[in-house]
């Protein structure tokens, strides 16, 4: 059992992170708490967890939590709202509902949410909503769009070789994630793994980051090349002998036409789309094929291309080529949250779900709520919306249509918020919500493989409430009925896990989570040691992308270089990489003073070639723009990234930039084969001085 005392209570953070950390938490009261610690005796976690989290007093007990519900009384986007009470509050985001329903139909309701928290409780249950009174679904995936049928099209379900193997391998790349700024626990085992056996590292990423700067290799290549690049490795591969071939016929779909399909892949064919040397790409790859002991951490950055899930795919195919994935330490994991095996159909009402109601893609909210017709699809305009753990006013693309869309009078928008967001200054109601210390919740993991039940462990300020408990209250006044809403989150976790075979909530809380590995296909014969989760038991180099999504006829038939991405031309010379701040995690962290300060400014990297070309120096203030908007802000001159591309860490809150308009200004909405999600990374802008910013 993890240690639980008076002063220190085990608990999982809640956040948009692979890592789900286990842990410590120093509790200085019934409602206050004091420095946050990993857990020690968590395998994966270690002890280890990154500073913003250590710091999370600074949220929990943040002087702008929200701790009344609150009712507008000025203009959207104003911030101006009184208090009020919770029965009028829900009384009047009832009413709105019933009203759109009336006037416009059920699909005109929306209920919008993201990864705020990852509980599969207090995230998940707003489907339950959504499904019991027929309103229109959220599809797609601002995080995961585009990785996910990547991966699917190879391996065919989202686990893969545990991150603790990372420690047994003696070559470890790490391909598009910066791991010391988005998930420190990687590095604590890729420290261990060069401390045992000298393990190399390589990182794949277009610039210098903080990750890149603690390999032995980095191959810094222009954004969206991921593919060519892995397909110039295996060219090398095949080439020089460093291919598995008894693995390739065994345990893949790999052929004649495979092969001839990669010879032309070579390393100069790759330089002149990735720009990383040749030499270097050949130099890569007999490192790479040195040893089946090669283990790739995929991250989710690179697939934010319009050619992602293409890049995802050929990546994932070169532990295939190897043999990598038969031995312990080698192969690889993007995400192992499809190897926890939990049912979630009580907490979601599945039972209740209509495939013919409409589904809305979240990452076009802007297109969608400016009534573009191609986004909306047959349906209605959407005219009520509750949301729940995002803020998409800061976090999606197409930023001036976001705020055009929540500035019309005619939309009724409920949030439900832990403080005021720049999405709850356009609500109508605003609704305060519990933190994760102050509420029940149960979570699986991306980047590891324990199932964990985290525990109330501070009550919350004032009048903050759980979303399991404001959902089940909505749906009362809405005249709906589901078992989950008779039962409290706490009861909702352990009938969640029996149905999925698992412990009861107490077992598992005590015992600090449990292990799923043991349910899914790992052990002596590698990860996927008895076939691939693929109908044929395979790993394909042919996927079937049609199967994936509706534009998967844009996907090509073998691993390759997709070229739609959103090119330079004289007008945007430059490529932007919208990459995440090592103090904030989307717009979480904004508030906290210290990750504030640390964080100083916005800016935008710039390579000092570049600079000089436009008059621009260090810290001078610049414009960075395109057909969406312009973006005031400073610049940063650094070397450590390609001519010809532009590096913004963020997301700082729009108010934060010079004229108030933040970096998903310039990001677009566009939809990337075959099945949607965001291409944050992939956009062209110029680059100017501008002596207002």
């Amino acid at each position: 059992m993890f240690m639980t005392s008076a002063d220190l209570a085990y608990s999982v953070c809640p956040h948009d992170c692979p890592s789900a950390c286990a842990l410590s938490v120093e509790r200085l009261g019934s409602d206050r708490i004091g420095r946050v610690h990993g857990a020690k005796e968590h395998p994966f976690t270690d002890g280890v967890v990154c500073a913003k989290v250590a710091r999370y007093a600074e949220r929990v007990h943040n002087p702008d939590r929200l701790t009344r519900p609150l009712r507008r009384v000025g203009p959207k986007g104003a911030g101006r709202f009184e208090e009020c009470s919770w029965d009028d509050a829900l009384d009047t985001v009832a009413e709105a509902f019933q009203a759109a329903e009336a006037k416009h139909g059920k699909e005109s309701v929306w209920p919008y949410h993201y990864a705020g928290t990852m509980g599969l409780i207090q995230r998940d249950g707003i489907d339950r909503l959504t499904h019991v009174l027929g309103y229109s679904r959220q599809t797609g995936s601002i995080c995961t769009g585009t990785a996910d049928p990547g991966w699917f099209a190879g391996v065919g379900e989202k686990t893969g070789t545990s991150s603790l193997e990372i420690a047994d391998a003696e070559v470890i790349v790490l391909w598009g994630t910066n791991a010391v700024h988005t998930q420190v626990q990687v590095m604590t085992h890729v420290a261990k793994a060069r401390k045992a056996h000298g393990a190399k590292v390589v990182v794949v990423d277009p610039y210098r980051n903080a990750t890149a700067k603690q390999a032995d290799q980095h191959l810094m290549l222009r954004p969206g090349t991921d593919g060519a690049l892995a397909c110039a490795v295996m060219h090398v591969l095949l080439r020089d002998g460093m291919a598995d071939r008894d693995y390739l016929a065994r345990m893949t779909d790999f052929g004649a036409a495979t092969e001839a399909h990669l010879k032309d892949r070579t390393p100069e064919w790759a330089e002149r789309i990735t720009g990383i040397p040749a030499e270097e790409i050949e130099a890569f790859a007999r490192l790479y094929g040195s040893t089946k002991r090669a283990y790739i951490r995929f991250g989710y950055g690179f697939t934010r291309q319009r050619n992602g899930a293409a890049a995802m795919h050929a990546a994932t195919c070169l532990p295939a080529v190897t043999g990598a994935w038969s031995v312990r330490g080698g192969g690889g994991l993007y995400s192992y949250s499809g190897g926890f095996h939990v049912d979630q159909s009580l907490v979601m009402a599945s039972d209740h779900a209509d495939p013919s109601v409409r589904g809305l893609d979240m990452c076009r909210i802007g297109p969608i709520l400016t009534g573009e017709r191609d986004a909306l699809g047959d349906g209605p305009g959407v005219h009520a919306m509750l949301i729940q753990n995002t803020n998409p006013v800061v976090v999606a693309p197409e930023h001036r249509k976001v705020r055009e869309g929540f500035s019309r009078e005619d939309l009724f928008v409920c949030v439900h918020e832990q403080i005021m967001t720049e999405t709850a200054r356009h609500a109508d109601v605003v609704l305060p919500a519990t933190m994760f210390l102050e509420h029940d919740d149960l979570y699986k993991a991306g980047g590891h493989t324990w199932l964990q039940v985290g525990r109330k462990i501070i009550d919350g300020p004032g009048e903050t409430r759980e979303n399991h408990w404001v959902l089940n209250e909505l749906m009362k006044r809405l005249g709906a009925d589901h078992p989950a809403m008779h039962m409290s989150a706490w009861d909702l976790i352990d009938e969640t896990l029996r149905r999925s075979d698992w412990p009861g909530a107490e077992e598992v809380w005590a015992a600090g989570g449990i292990d799923v590995s043991s349910r899914n296909d790992h052990g002596d014969g590698g990860c996927f040691h008895s076939g691939f989760p693929q109908a044929d038991g395979r790993f394909h180099f042919h996927p079937d992308w049609k199967a994936l999504g509706p534009l998967g006829a844009m996907l090509p038939s073998a691993p390759d270089h997709v070229a739609i991405i959103d090119e330079v031309d004289d007008d945007r010379p430059f490529r932007l990489v919208a990459a995440p701040a090592r103090n904030f995690l989307n717009s979480s962290f904004t508030e906290t003073p210290t990750s504030r300060k640390q964080e100083k400014r916005p800016t935008v990297m710039i390579h000092p070639d570049d600079a000089a070309a436009h008059g621009i120096t260090d810290g001078r203030a610049v414009a960075i723009g395109n057909g969406r908007g312009r973006v005031r802000l400073h610049a940063v001159l650094f070397d450590g990234l390609p001519r010809g591309v532009l590096v913004v860490e963020s997301i700082w809150p729009n108010a934060d930039f010079a004229g108030g308009e933040g970096i998903n200004t310039l990001t677009s909405a566009d939809v990337p084969p075959p099945a949607g999600g965001a291409v944050f990374h992939d956009t062209a802008v110029w680059i100017a001085a501008d002596d207002a910013a």
